[in-house]
This record gives C-alpha cells, structure tokens and sequence, in this order.
C-alpha cells in the first residue's frame, strides 16, 4: 500500500507529513529527564492496565471473533447457502481506537469492528440474529443496540469489559482470514454505513504508519488524553476533541519534531497549536481524491465544509474532518486552554511549574456564576440510556442557538460529562456555564432572554421518535450557590474556593496588572512629569515583544481576543438573573424559573467593570530562549503557509464564495437534514431585550469571534462582481438610524444572490459554462 505524505529528505532520512519537519533536533539531557518524570507520572496517576485485565481484553477479543465466525454460518446456512459457501463462510473481528493505538486504561471500552459478506445483511442479520445470540449467553450484559445512529453500533459488556461493535458488509462471499482492510478496493460497492465503519480501522492504521516513533507517540497522547479530560475538553460530541482528534494532532506534531522526546512533544503540541491560525486543517498526508468517487472533505465543492472551524481531517481514504462537532464556543474554551499549557510548559523549563500544574482540574462550578442546568429522566434504565444518547448529541445545539440568538454576547461552556443524583432514579444532570462576552459595555438593566431559545431546544428533543412514556427533559437557570451538592465529589460542597491553582494566580495578576494600568494611566492624565518614563517603559515592551513577533504572525485575531477573556473566574462573575415567570417542566408538576439572565453594570461580589490594558500588559506569549530562530522561522512557515499552500494545490480551483449559513458546520452528521433555517429567523425576530448599542458594539468589534463564525471570508458572488458580506453587514449595524438600512441591504443581497444562480443556470443550460 502506498503511504501519502512519505517522501526523503536531503540527509536521506524519510520523512512523514506534507511539509518538512521543524526540527530534527535529538533530546537533550533535560528532556531525558523530564520524560522519565512524565511517564512516572502517567504510571501513578493510573493511566496503565493492569496485566490481568491485559489478559481478559485479549480473551474477550476471542472469544467475541468466535461467536461472530458462528454467527456467520449460521445465517448463511438459514439463507439455503451451498454446503462448500456454508464451510468457508467467514467473519473477523478487527479493533481500532484507543485499544488498537495502545494508549487505552484501566476500565475502557474496546472498540471493534466486525466484516461479514455481502450476504449478511446489517438490519435483518447483525441487529437481529447475532443480537439475538449475545442476548442468550450469561457473559453478555448491558446489550444496547443503536442501529440508528450516524454510525450503528451495538453496546455491551462481555465478562465486565464494555465493547463497542460496528458491522462492515463488504461485497466478497467470503471473507479471507488475511484480509487487508488497509487497501482502497474494499471501499468498493460499499454502502455509507459500511465505509463509516471501515473508517475507523483505516484511520488509526494509518496513524501508526505515519507516525516516526509509535512509542514516543503513545506516551504523549496518552499524556493529551489525560490533560484533556483534566481540563475538561475531552468529548466529541459535546464539540470538544475526542480521542481521534487528539490523535491526529498529537501524530502531526511528532512529524514535526521526529527526534524529539515526549516531554519536548507535548511543549510543542501547546506552542503549535496555540499559534495555528484555524481554520487551516492539521492533515498527516494529502488529501487524495481516490478513484471510488466517494465524498472527501472538500471546503470547494461541499458547501458544509466550509464552516467547519477547527478541521482536523482524517488520513485514510476517504479523507473526512474529524472535527465537525466543533463550534465557536468550544473552539474559544480549547484555544484558552492551549495558551495556558503553552504558558505552563514555558514555566515548566524555568522550574516555575511542574506536571502537576499542568494537569490541574479545571473549576467548573467556580469559574461562573451563572449556569444553565438540564435534566434529564426516564422510567427505567434502558429507556434512560436511549434518551440520554439522544440528548447529549443534541445538546450542541442548544449552545449554538443561545450564542446565535445572542449574537454571541451570551457565551456557553459545555460541561463534557453528565452528573447523577443517588436520591432519584434514572435521572441525568448536564451544566453550561454561561458568561457575558468579554469586551462589550454593559447596559443598565441590560437582559438576556433565551426562553424561546430554550423552549425551541426543547421540543427539538421531543422530537424524538423513540420517545417513551417518562421520558422527560428541564431546562432551568441557576446561580453558583444553588448548584447542587451531588456535583461535587463525595456530595460535599467545598465550604471555600479550591485552593489556589495556576489559574487563579494567573487571573490574579492580570487583574493587578490592569488595575495598575490604569493607575498609571490615571496619574498621567494629572501630571505629565512621568510622561517620558512611561514612553520609556512602554517602547521597552515593544522591543521585547518583537522579540517574538514572528512566531505571532501567524495568530488570528479569534485567538487574540481568547487571550483577553482569560480571566475565568472574576470577568465571569458580573452578572445577576431576573426571573420572568414560572415554567412547568416535562417530567411532572414541579416549577422552575425560566431561563432570563440579566447583567448589570456592576456586581456586589465582583468588579463588573474589570477590563485588562493591552497597551501596559500586552497579550504576547512568554519568549522561549530554548527555541532557535531556525526553528521559529520552520514553525511560521508549516503554520502560516504550507498549509495554505496545499490548500491550493490540493483543491485548484477557485472555492465558491460562502453564504451567511453557518449552520452547516454544527450540525451532528446524522441530523443534517434537520432545518435551522428556525435559528436565523429566531435570531432577528425573537432576539432577547438587548440595546442596539450593545449589538453594533459586538457585531462590529474586529478580531472577536463573531470575525470567525459570522464575518469570516463571507463573500457574496455576481458575475465578475464580489461584494464584501461581512464589512457591509459590520458597517452597517453601526448605528440605530441604520438598522433599517441593514435590513434593505440584506434584502438587496439576496436579490442579487437569487440573479445570480438565475444567470449561472441560464447560462448553464445555453452551454456557455
């Protein structure tokens, strides 16, 4: 099998990944060090299976690979199969995801995949005979077929170990017991399902081939994945990164430092992927167009591509973005978290800080003050597992409808997993925190009311069309004091904050250094004898600063403005709630208050009116005396422009220009077709007691994150003439007189998008393009 991205390099060495490497530098004596403290680490957190539990994996595996072999001449001998067909009917049991990359603990799920022939259907015979049989043996326990989902999988548990099985009919009578599922012709005459399944496989068999050193590269995703679920950013369906995409981003960082040592990779994956300016995809290899036509991941031709935010794009054929579920506030929440572990890890070379700070849990319940709560309940356990699956694949959208109805002053931050109270049964409890965009004036008596937003959330949910009887969701808005005990570990609420962490020291002197700021600025404004020290002081840090200027050029102005919000706890904490009216939830009598926060200018327990002074505390990354500026200028090249580059060579043509339609990108690919044309009407006409001011402040504000999810590259085409979506719509929401011009505006553009398709169909059908 050819591997793409595999080439040489001048000194003869191969080389991996579509650009050349950043530094083939080997590791220091430090990072000797350093890694051996890392991997003890790992080992005591107790990252490792035992080897008894090593032994039982290996004996469920087989013992699952004989059942399916059973399973398959069963059914071809009950479908009057010849006698010789019946013989050599076969099927195997293939694995992929953590347990196929090595990197799998104490406690997790095998995912695996079976391959029958093509006359071993997927409704009739896998959901039906052989869940029939695993339903008859004793070792099988917690069986939960899915055949509905984007990928159909059936859940259980064989002797205590959870198993994930997907299905791939391929179109062979008879499957080979050698069977490479590597090569591009087992695609062929698959159906989507199937080509899904196969993914998976492919996918993590060419992460190991693409990658220098599997053992270097074990260690550091096992070290990502640990940090992911400490931080609190480790889901793929909550828009977070799942294990997948880690493994993809930690594999191209191996590429691009070979030699080096897992503590230098994981220093690297932070200084990298601080920098990296998405939505530039991370790829392994080309994508290659493949000769079975099947879709790829491709910004020019698919529409929904183009709205992907953060693509990290999957090296088998065919090449797809990992990374669909990611939205604008998860991106926010993931690129603040890779600032601070690029931060840490500098810290971590000057003795400032070690493995534990960087792995410090991330406060949830004390980074907010206000936070949207959603139960969820059923009347028994298998019901509840249904209705959770369902809910927590849909609670994206419920954060993409308040930012979008927003206008993304009102920022969410998913909590990835789901709490449990022991008092009520078949219950589950999901939390948003929710916080004011950073950098937008607060009005007096200024409200955010979602309760139609949430209202319309909710009955998408009972939209389900498995609903049963008792099952119920609730959705209610409540204050950091009044989150329940049951969160906290043990049900005991800490009588204090937590004790200070990196975070909390990191808030504190940005806001010293605002408020000295502005002391100094203040004492200017008074008397001018000061002036020439603080030019001084100030053309000093510009010096400093260009020291690393060009390892910031390739930072966007989305992760800019994440660096303004970095203070968690204290800039999130002016505001209140007005309750409106009661609400009667779903699941029985019991009144709540609906969703309607409102912030006000200030706060009896905060500073609502903190801000930090870029000019005296500029937002720069620490400089990094142990990089070279080799180095520095490699980094800048693979971040800023090979990729860019390969864009144009891998899609040639001119991309269409893109619509004022970002719902593309946030949708779960099994519900695709479900319309959010609601959300955008919703976003004008039901848009919450908000001042004008307050929009065109936000709408207008450059570098914020609405430049990215709005603003970004939104162009409209006529004929030969292009005009500029996002500086008409950003001018023109700059005053209230101009509302109302917005509005013809708009409407102007789509009459002239209408005349364009018009014109291109027109000219379509007389054959001139």
């Amino acid at each position: 099998m050819v591997i793409h991205g595999l080439s040489n390099l001048s000194n003869g060495q191969q080389r991996l990944g579509i650009t050349e490497p950043i530094s083939l530098a080997g590791p220091t004596e430090y990072d000797v060090i350093k890694t051996r403290e890392l991997e003890k680490y790992l080992q005591d957190a107790g990252l490792y299976e035992s080897q008894e539990e090593a032994v039982v994996r290996e004996e469920v595996l087989g013992r699952l690979d004989q059942i399916v072999k059973t399973w398959v001449k069963t059914i071809s001998h009950a479908k009057g199969l010849n006698d010789q067909l019946v013989h050599e009917a076969n099927a195997k049991i293939f694995t992929f995801g953590s347990y196929r990359l090595g990197v799998h603990g104490p406690g997790a799920d095998i995912d695996t995949l079976c391959v029958g022939p093509r006359h071993a259907t997927r409704e009739e015979d896998f959901f039906g005979e052989l869940h029939k049989m695993l339903l008859e043996m004793p070792q099988v326990t917690e069986l939960h077929p899915v055949p509905d989902a984007h990928v159909p999988v059936m859940k259980f548990k064989f002797n205590g170990i959870s198993v994930d099985l997907l299905y791939a009919r391929l179109a062979l009578w008879v499957i080979p017991e050698d069977l490479d599922i590597s090569q591009d012709s087992i695609l062929q005459n698959a159906d989507e399902q199937t080509v899904l399944s196969l993914n998976g496989c492919r996918v993590t068999d060419q992460v190991l081939r693409l990658v220098p050193n599997i053992q270097n590269f074990r260690t550091t995703l096992r070290c990502m994945r640990f940090w992911a679920k400490r931080r609190g950013v480790y889901s793929n369906v909550s828009g977070f990164l799942g294990g997948i995409n880690l493994a993809l981003l930690v594999a191209r960082i191996c590429q691009l430092y070979p030699n080096a040592l897992p503590n230098m990779l994981v220093s690297r994956f932070f200084r990298v992927y601080t920098q990296w300016r998405w939505p530039n995809p991370v790829m392994l290899c080309a994508i290659e167009e493949g000769s079975l036509g099947l879709p790829i991941w491709d910004p020019r031709r698919n529409p929904r591509d183009r709205y992907h935010l953060m693509p990290i794009i999957t090296p088998a054929y065919p090449c797809m973005n990992s990374t669909y579920n990611v939205t604008s506030s998860t991106l926010r929440i993931m690129s603040q978290e890779f600032q601070r572990g690029s931060e840490i890890c500098e810290e971590m070379e000057a003795g400032d800080a070690d493995w534990d700070t960087l792995f410090e849990r991330y406060p949830f319940f004390e980074a907010y003050k206000n936070y949207l709560r959603i139960d969820i309940a059923a009347e028994n356990a298998d019901d509840l597992r249904q209705w959770k699956g369902w809910v927590e694949s849909r609670l994206r959208q419920l954060t993409l409808k308040i930012e979008r109805h927003t206008y993304g002053m009102l920022q969410c931050h998913p909590h990835p997993g789901e709490f449990s109270d022991k008092s009520r049964p078949f219950h589950h409890c999901y939390f948003m925190g929710l916080q004011r965009k950073q950098g937008v004036p607060v009005n007096e008596g200024e409200q955010f009311d979602i309760r139609l937003t949430v209202d319309e959330f909710k009955h998408s949910i009972n939209a389900y069309t498995l609903l049963k009887p008792g099952m119920g969701i609730h959705v209610s808005h409540v204050k950091r004091r009044n989150i329940p005990n049951f969160v906290f570990p043990g049900g005991v609420r800490p009588s204090h904050p937590s004790k200070i962490t990196w975070d909390s020291k990191r808030s504190s002197e940005l806001r010293v250094s605002g408020q000295n700021g502005q002391a100094e600025m203040s004492q200017g404004a008074v008397s001018g004898a000061d002036d020439g020290r603080k030019r001084k002081r100030s053309e000093d840090n510009m010096d400093d600063n260009s020291k690393v200027s060009k390892s910031l050029t390739s930072l966007t102005p989305f992760s800019r403005e994440v660096h303004e919000d970095r203070t968690f706890i204290s800039a999130s904490s002016a505001c209140s709630v007005k309750f409106d009216e009661t609400e009667v939830n779903n699941m029985g009598d019991q009144k709540s208050e609906k969703p309607s926060l409102q912030f006000p200018s200030g706060d009896s327990e905060t500073n609502g009116s903190l801000r930090i002074n870029r000019e005296l505390d500029p937002i720069l990354p620490v400089t990094d005396t142990s990089i070279s500026n080799e180095e520095k200028l490699s980094s800048d090249k693979i971040i800023s422009g090979p990729y860019e580059a390969h864009q144009h060579q891998a899609f040639p043509e001119e991309p269409e220009e893109l619509e004022d339609n970002n719902a593309g990108s946030n949708q779960v690919r099994d519900n695709r077709d479900n319309s959010d044309s609601s959300i955008s009407k919703l976003a004008v006409s039901e848009h919450p007691v908000i001042s004008k001011e307050t929009c065109s402040t936000q709408l207008c504000t450059n570098g914020g994150m609405e430049e990215l999810e709005v603003n970004h590259l939104l162009l409209l085409k006529f004929g030969r003439f292009r005009l500029s979506y996002s500086s008409i719509y950003a001018t023109l929401v700059d005053s209230r007189y101009q509302f109302f011009m917005n509005c013809v505006q708009l409407f102007l553009l789509i009459f002239l998008k209408i005349l364009s398709n018009l014109y291109d169909s027109y000219n379509y059908k007389l054959g001139w393009i």
